[in-house]
């Protein structure tokens, strides 16, 4: 249904994303000499027993032909393989995988340099535009699978979670008891898009803060999530040092707090907004190769920004710069956000601070002071066109 954005790199490259992203899919309108899916019982099996069998696949490919391995992280002793084939006979390879974990700890590093890293997110704007109303991707986020069926969206989305514990974890071996985790699983859910508090997670889990620990690490690696560091540039005595936790989805998100057969109330559904739109900055990000470094702001006692982007960093002779966003779902923008934006510039010195936008869900698209209001698609069709950053 949907024109994917994400350009084929010209040399060796791993692509890493959350199942059901659609990276085989965008992967079958490409051309390769060799396509290698581990997935596939039979194939995995014999190269397991014996990964040096990969030479006799490749043999007949020339140099600069291309290979394309789904699910490198099944076999990860295919990259010594992988790096032999590539440095004796200049074949390349697309590697892909839908967990960073085994390839971290089994000698991905024998490829730095020689592959290049990349990320795959769910159906971002500049590929849906107009087809799906906001708070459908708000409430129930852009994976393909649920998109391309929003009638059974809620089943979906629960079998996805159910799936994701069982393969992904299970089968693994990387969660060895379900229970605790799946208890886990749903508190850190409901604490999407918050500030991190592990303490809590764990009282509320009934799991120990080493284990809720090992917990973030395996979702972080498993790419279901990721930390938002916090931003302390020193401006005021009482910032918060916490990072917030976010699911790639909001739409999983739900799921995995057990969500999806209620109605979100508006606290939760602010949430939902705040991971919806910082997702499509993360793929941005990745996929415009700006590579920049993303924060949130807090102060003690509540107040806080909701995205700091670093487009500059400090050095000893200059401040570093950055762009400030404020999320909010309300369909007017209220002056007391405009101020809070205007009192961190006014902190951290306006040479020092680029931009400062609002986000909200109404319809018109304000300049207020120093403060540039837009709707929500407006932002995000300013992202992806770069007048953001």
């Amino acid at each position: 249904m949907f024109k994917r954005i994400f350009q084929m790199p010209k040399k060796s490259f791993f692509l890493l994303g959350p199942r059901g992203t659609g990276k085989s899919t965008w992967f079958r309108t490409q051309t390769f000499d060799l396509v290698i899916d581990l997935l596939k019982s039979r194939t995995r099996l014999e190269l397991e027993r014996n990964p040096s069998h990969l030479h006799a696949l490749t043999a007949p490919i020339a140099s600069g032909g291309w290979v394309l391995i789904d699910e490198v992280q099944k076999i990860p002793a295919l990259l010594d393989e992988v790096h032999s084939i590539y440095e004796e006979r200049g074949i390349n390879f697309a590697l892909t995988g839908s967990s960073a974990r085994k390839l971290k700890r089994s000698g991905v590093n024998l490829l730095a340099g020689r592959a290049l890293n990349f990320s795959f997110f769910p159906l971002v704007y500049p590929e849906y535009g107009d087809a799906i109303p906001l708070m459908d991707r708000v409430e129930w986020g852009t994976l393909p699978l649920v998109v391309d069926q929003m009638e059974h969206r809620a089943d979906t989305l629960e079998t996805y979670v159910d799936n994701y514990l069982r393969q992904e974890l299970v089968e693994e071996g990387i969660v060895r008891n379900l229970e605790p985790f799946t208890r886990f699983l749903q508190v850190a859910a409901l604490m999407n898009a918050q500030i991190l508090n592990v303490e809590n997670i764990a009282r509320d889990a009934q799991v120990k803060r080493p284990t809720v620990d090992k917990y973030f690490e395996v979702l972080i690696d498993t790419l279901i999530g990721y930390r938002l560091p916090a931003y302390q540039p020193g401006l005021k005595t009482k910032e918060v040092a916490h990072p917030k936790f976010y699911f790639f989805d909001p739409g999983v998100a739900r799921a995995a707090a057990g969500l999806v057969r209620e109605p979100l109330d508006r606290s939760q559904l602010g949430f939902q907004l705040e991971t919806f739109i910082l997702n499509e900055v993360r793929a941005y990000n990745e996929y415009s190769r700006r590579k920049r470094d993303l924060y949130h702001y807090a102060l003690s006692g509540g107040r806080d920004i909701d995205l700091i982007i670093q487009l500059e960093k400090k050095t000893t002779s200059k401040s570093d710069r950055v762009v400030a966003i404020e999320f909010k779902l309300k369909n007017k923008w209220d002056s007391g956000w405009t101020k809070q934006l205007e009192e961190f510039r006014a902190w951290k010195g306006a040479s020092s601070v680029e931009k400062l936008i609002g986000v909200y869900t109404g319809e018109q698209r304000l300049k207020i002071g120093n403060v540039e209001v837009f709707p929500v698609d407006g932002f995000l069709k300013a992202l992806h066109s770069g007048e953001i950053y």
